[in-house]
């Protein structure tokens, strides 16, 4: 621990009775804490249902595997559920669906973490990604907001390091 010397730093001192001076208030850009690897954007439309439709649905099997592994090499703080996430829909029938209905819930909180590691504001929600995957609607939404994620670096290719900020 270092002490001011004499006559550093005591003019703000007595400028303000019983403490230091505030600090200016000043804009600064984030911090970075970390870094990952930038995931691929995707177009919502054929995620959804293009690729769906074109693949007899095992593109939607490909997105949900891809979608976790990606999350993971973006941000290690987030768990490699890929595996897991691609066993509970080829075995959910096991536990009557139960599982892959637990792993989309989570998707939404895991794509909201990586909106919190971008800097950016979470707006991924499980809950709303349920209701809309139960109407038929959860990847658009998933993948509409992954790509808020993958647009806040611009026009950094997939797989290229970024730096995370939170």
């Amino acid at each position: 621990m270092s002490y001011p010397q004499q006559g550093q730093g005591q003019g703000q001192q007595q400028a303000h009775q019983g403490g230091y001076a505030p600090a200016p208030a000043q804009q600064h850009a984030p911090v970075a804490v970390g870094a990952g690897y930038n995931m691929k954007r995707r177009n919502p439309l054929g995620a959804w249902l293009g690729l769906p439709i074109i693949t007899f649905g095992i593109y939607g099997l490909v997105w949900f595997y891809k979608v976790h592994a990606e999350l993971h090499e973006y941000d290690r703080r987030i768990d490699n559920a890929a595996t897991n996430a691609l066993l509970s829909m080829l075995f959910g029938w096991i536990t009557l669906g139960i599982w892959p209905l637990v792993m989309f819930v989570k998707l939404g909180g895991r794509i909201a973490q990586a909106q919190r590691a971008a800097g950016l504001q979470p707006t991924s929600s499980g809950g709303l990604g349920f209701l809309l995957g139960i109407l038929g609607f959860g990847v658009l939404y998933y993948q509409i907001q992954l790509n808020k994620v993958v647009d806040r670096y611009g026009d950094t290719p997939a797989g290229q390091q970024v730096s995370l900020v939170a």
